[in-house]
């Protein structure tokens, strides 16, 4: 399996994803775009199995200051034309859905933290959700569903948490492939966003997740890529 994974920033990483890719000896390479914003050849999605889009704190319309956002949603849009098999986390489920024409906003709140989401999808094609499931978020913006795509998952501030377009391509507003280590991480290069919200826990709250979450969501994340990869 070769597998594509577009990096956005240093302390978001694959996550509890890389012990499934490597359990299946994935060939695993990177554009790590805030590094240098090199993507591979336009015709190169054709070579690849699963491209993974992960995080970032940036967002999908900022290329005025990030240029190079334009040709990577161009090189999403080219591998899903392409029937690769594309997972998009967070910041990458908004690009999957900007790629396809769909429109990427600030949402209502800020959801930061272990909240839960519940599965909206009944369809026997659709990768199906717990009815509730805690998932860590963080994120300030949302998005429409691109043309045809299918809604998998809805929170309490938020309607459109998961999509699935077509049977390889799934996008996810939340945060399934976290570790203990990355969202220390992720605490320890956006704390900023903590701002007082609904949505928004406290970083002693967040930091003081029991262990079974991170397990949860591991098994979620797995039987998501099990789909994908079938």
């Amino acid at each position: 399996m070769k597998v594509h994974v577009l990096q956005h920033a240093s302390f978001e990483g694959l996550g509890n994803m890389e012990a499934w890719l490597r359990e299946r000896d994935a060939r695993i390479s990177f554009s790590r775009l805030y590094e240098s914003p090199v993507l591979p050849g336009i015709a190169e999605p054709g070579n690849i199995d699963l491209l993974i889009v992960l995080g970032g704190p940036m967002s999908v319309n900022d290329e005025a200051v990030l240029p190079w956002l334009a040709p990577e949603k161009c090189f999403i849009a080219a591998a899903i034309e392409r029937g690769v098999a594309v997972l998009g986390v967070c910041l990458g489920a908004q690009l999957i859905a900007a790629a396809k024409g769909a429109k990427v906003y600030p949402a209502n709140e800020k959801e930061i933290g272990w909240h839960p989401v519940s599965g909206t999808s009944r369809q026997a094609s659709a990768f199906r959700f717990p009815d509730e499931v805690d998932v860590f978020h963080w994120h300030g913006e949302t998005f429409d569903l691109p043309a045809d795509a299918i809604n998998l998952a809805r929170s309490a501030s938020c309607t459109n948490q998961a999509f699935q377009l077509g049977s390889r391509v799934i996008g996810l507003q939340f945060h399934l492939e976290v570790m203990r280590e990355s969202v220390a991480g992720i605490l320890d290069h956006c704390a900023g966003d903590l701002t007082i919200g609904r949505y928004v826990q406290s970083e002693s709250h967040i930091r003081a997740a029991p262990e079974h979450r991170y397990t949860t969501v591991k098994t979620l994340m797995h039987s998501i890529l099990d789909y994908l990869a079938a």
